[in-house]
């Protein structure tokens, strides 16, 4: 037989006995005498490993990051009487206080993120939490108020990077398990919340305010120890080109998952142009990131503005109250309007239910979130939201306020759950932090403009100040719906 009949008939027989495409797995190909490697991608081996003790470990020292952020918004709400009282500030200097710390927020966000696309995201959350720890001590040795402030903006550049710890966490769950951990780190937000009222309840009226931001930072130092057992996400060092680095981490996962990676070598390409903003507002991203930045805009503004709100109703009584100026006007020693009305037990009991309420609906996000998508999560939330905010301005008892409170804050709060989310699925590895890093600093201008409108504004009209957190809220839930893509169930992009 010819040379031209022997390799046409080894051809045809190759093809008889080709296996089907349904059989799995395929025994590796032959080309040119050269047997084809088998290669796998970050996406393939977070799937095959599945979930396990690592993610565990993962959810309770990541979402404990939750923490440390709760705590510093939070302290907001409890120390703003005690500061009043002890500068005699008036309405827009304790407004200042917070939007101060939003500023610090919203510059250090997107540079937060840029750094973490850059150069890793681990680096960036541990160096917040030194940061922030840093600075809050500082705060509590402030011998004014302009120290004071200047502080609290240099606490919110730290907790700006502790923002990342989310885009850390999400790149190291399976798909399907995301709409269902995610939104528990709500839990994590509401200990830090419950822990900084418990502390202002029970430190303030013996200690005062500065021992209770001394003693605010014990999460971080706890957690500057515990975020050693977290590696860098596998899915950056693959992107930075340290295939090394994620292959180890990745069999350190499997390892303590008692699982294994799939066949094969690692392999995906580097990702020359990581953090780089003009890709957010590329033809590719350009409508998603527009509305994502109104979106986080909204959930800031609301969120904020009903803790902030919530603290200057209680300590100004404002609840069936007409004119503030008027009824509630105490004058200090130098005769400029001043409130000094530090909060009493009851008021403290308010904020403790409330920032419990922020938990309360988990479930329902959880079944919201995986059932019906992130975009209609998000538009319900923010509908309900708004109607709540309308409600707020109906003359109550302090109990169906606290009821009324308890249920808004839930709300904002799974609406920032379900954003965060949405956000962090969206984006691919490439510019995940960068474009989490600029919607985080889009929401501190929220929560730079909340603190006017909810304590400047609350003081001279109460359904004045809560209209525009209700008209925000219906715009935003158009926004929701806008968005051109559902990341239900998606595999994490790794590049463009």
């Amino acid at each position: 037989m010819s040379n031209d009949k022997l390799q046409l008939v080894n051809s045809i027989q190759l093809q008889e006995f080709e296996p089907n495409e349904d059989e799995a797995p395929k025994s590796p190909t032959v080309q040119d005498g050269k047997e084809e490697e088998k290669t796998y991608s970050v996406e393939q081996a977070v799937e095959t490993i599945g979930f396990g003790r690592f993610h565990i470990l993962l959810f309770l020292i990541m979402g404990s990051a939750n923490i440390v952020e709760a705590i510093e918004i939070m302290l907001l709400a409890v120390v703003s009487p005690e500061v009043r009282c002890e500068w005699h500030l008036q309405d827009w200097q304790v407004a200042l206080v917070s939007t101060m710390v939003f500023f610090g927020f919203m510059t250090c966000g997107a540079l937060s993120g840029y750094v973490a696309d850059r150069y890793g995201r681990w680096k960036v959350v541990f160096g917040a939490f030194i940061w922030g720890a840093y600075f809050s001590l500082l705060t509590s040795f402030s011998p004014s108020y302009g120290w004071f402030i200047f502080l609290r903006a240099m606490v919110g550049c730290g907790v700006a990077g502790t923002s990342q710890g989310f885009v850390l966490k999400t790149e190291f769950i399976p798909a399907k398990y995301r709409g269902y951990l995610l939104p528990l780190s709500q839990i994590f937000w509401m200990l830090g919340a419950v822990f900084m009222v418990l502390l202002g309840m029970t430190v303030i009226p013996t200690l005062g305010w500065r021992w209770m931001i001394r003693l605010s930072i014990i999460p971080s130092l706890i957690l500057l120890v515990l975020f050693q057992f977290i590696p860098e996400s596998a899915r950056y060092n693959v992107s930075a080109g340290n295939v090394k680095a994620a292959v180890q981490t990745l069999e350190h996962i499997a390892r303590m998952n008692r699982a294994s990676l799939p066949e094969g070598r690692l392999m995906e390409p580097a990702v020359t142009e990581r953090g780089s903003f003009y890709t957010l507002v590329s033809s590719t991203f350009r409508r998603t990131s527009m509305l994502l930045w109104y979106s986080w805009f909204v959930a800031s503004f609301s969120y904020y503005g009903s803790v902030l709100g919530s603290s200057e109703l209680l300590e100004k009584n404002l609840l069936c109250i007409t004119d503030a100026e008027v009824e509630h006007r105490v004058l200090n020693l130098e005769n400029v309007p001043c409130y000094c009305i530090p909060f009493g037990t009851a008021d403290y009991h308010t904020l403790l239910i409330s920032s419990v309420g922020e938990v309360s609906l988990i479930p329902v996000n959880m079944i919201l979130l995986n059932f019906i998508g992130r975009k209609y999560t998000m538009a319900i939330l923010m509908v309900s939201s708004g109607v709540f905010f309308l409600l707020l301005s109906i003359c109550s008892t302090l109990f169906g306020f606290t009821v009324l409170l308890f249920l808004l804050r839930s709300l904002v709060a799974m609406n920032f759950s379900a954003t965060y989310i949405y956000t962090a699925e969206v984006f691919p590895t490439a510019v995940r932090s960068i474009g989490m890093g600029v919607c985080t600093s889009f929401s501190r201008i929220g929560g730079m403009i909340a603190p006017f409108v909810a304590q400047v504004l609350m003081a001279k009209s109460v359904i004045t100040a809560l209209v525009p957190f209700a008209v925000a809220c219906f715009l935003s839930a158009i926004s929701a719906l806008l968005l051109p893509i559902e990341t239900k169930g998606r595999a994490l992009l790794q590049t463009t």
